[in-house]
């Protein structure tokens, strides 16, 4: 495939950008590398490699949520602005 002006319009289109005459030429070179170098890729011989989906092996080592801490209902509403017995109360931002 061969990129020329009227390919970098229609992708400009697509991506909903504008573009001036310098930048066309320049994507036209940039993108032909690109698919240059997807060209190389595919001479390569993966017939017996399987596809990866992580680039390691390792796993993801997360600790166990532990709760330190533990307020109660009370403490938790003492610093409120504004609350009554079991909730902060707010301003209203959403209108009928």
């Amino acid at each position: 495939m061969t990129i020329d002006k009227e390919t970098v319009e229609k992708v400009a289109h697509l991506a909903r950008l504008e573009l001036a005459e310098d930048e066309k030429e320049t994507l036209i070179a940039d993108m032909s590398k690109i698919l240059g170098f997807m060209a190389k890729l595919n001479e390569i011989d993966t017939s017996g490699i399987e596809p990866l989906v992580y680039m390691t092996s390792e796993i993801n080592v997360l600790r166990e949520d532990v709760i330190k801490q533990e307020i109660t209902h009370e403490e938790a509403l003492q610093n409120a602005p504004k609350h009554d017995e079991n909730y902060f109360l707010v301003a209203k931002v959403i209108e009928k």
